[in-house]
């Protein structure tokens, strides 16, 4: 039997290079860097797995070029970047990274809540430049946490997580999701429309998928139902904020500011965006501790060495139409 061929795509964690299985044929020349269409193009062409990231964009076309491939495994809770349905009609099943990254992202979320709301960037920018005069009574005013309205867009995994850290600052949680969810012993998280949720909260944070229905969730029409001290913190995908839209609220100071770990074309961040000191931006940060980037490598092999050995994949996304 043929040794199985893995494609890397992209150059992931020591201790998840050193977890692959040796007989498997890893494909040369990974780097840090994205890979080229070419480069994707020769690794699928001979790849029976692969492992992909969010900015790898597998389409169709790429999908026919793998002739080989038995199973994408996406280094992401994500999937948006992968053609699904392509995928299922060749046979091949894909998987994600769920759970693991909970608790990463739901920190990433209260350090930028956090950082937008005190003003934490500004005040080390300023620091740096030489500009600090000292101390005074009316410098870098921020906004306080505690005992003020958390409005949560999405109640998956992350979003409880980012609620139930929201705790210790005595906030009040309000939450827009297609099905309720169960409250924690001793809190109350109500359940809201959109739009209610909008007009009530001081922050807004979103934690929803990528989809046509969540493509431009938050555009001119929404910023516009929201406070003018409210702050809007997105670490879900960068299109379900209109960027345009989010821009001018910023730039006319009728939102309090956003906080942003994600863009709509990454790694592009529109200059206008960057050019406001009213939003913290960070490169797409939400995963990136090392203790769970190493468990979402060892989620991709495992659900890897699944599907090569015959047996269902743990983490399969298109199971209800390809059994693995």
């Amino acid at each position: 039997m043929d040794r199985a061929t893995l494609y890397i795509t992209r150059l992931l964690p020591q201790p998840v290079l050193d977890a692959i299985p040796k007989d498997y044929r890893i494909l040369p020349g990974t780097t840090d860097e994205p890979p080229t269409t070419d480069e994707l193009r020769r690794g699928f062409a001979e790849a029976d797995a692969v492992i992909c990231t969010l900015s790898d964009p597998v389409d169709a076309w790429l999908l026919s070029t793998a002739t080989r491939l038995k199973i994408l495994a996406n280094y992401a809770v994500g999937y948006n970047n992968i053609d699904v349905p392509a995928a299922t009609q060749r046979g091949v099943i894909v998987t994600n990274t769920p759970d693991v990254l909970t608790d990463a992202t739901a920190d990433l979320t209260w350090a930028l809540l956090l950082g937008v709301a005190r003003r934490i960037v500004e005040g080390d920018r300023w620091l740096r430049r030489g500009g600090w005069p000292g101390w005074s009574p009316t410098q870098l005013l921020g906004a306080d946490l505690s005992e003020k309205t958390l409005g949560i867009i999405g109640m998956g995994r992350i979003g409880r997580a980012v609620a139930k850290r929201a705790s210790g600052f005595r906030m009040r949680v309000i939450y827009a999701s297609r099905h309720a969810v169960a409250s924690p012993p001793d809190v109350t998280w109500v359940h809201q429309p959109l739009d209610a949720i909008l007009a009530q909260s001081d922050f807004l944070s979103l934690h929803v998928p990528l989809n046509t229905a969540t493509h431009h969730l938050i555009g001119a029409r929404e910023l516009g139902l929201m406070k003018p001290t409210a702050f809007l913190i997105n670490t879900s995908r960068g299109a379900v904020i209109d960027e345009s839209a989010l821009i001018a609220a910023l730039a006319r100071k009728s939102i309090g500011g956003a906080a942003l770990d994600v863009y709509a074309q990454e790694p592009h961040v529109p200059t206008a965006l960057t050019s406001l000191s009213n939003v913290v931006l960070l490169p797409h940060l939400g995963s990136a501790t090392l203790e769970t980037r190493v468990r979402m490598g060892l989620i991709c092999l495992a659900n890897i060495a699944a599907v090569l050995e015959g047996r269902p994949a743990p983490n399969q996304v298109n199971r209800g139409v390809l059994k693995g």
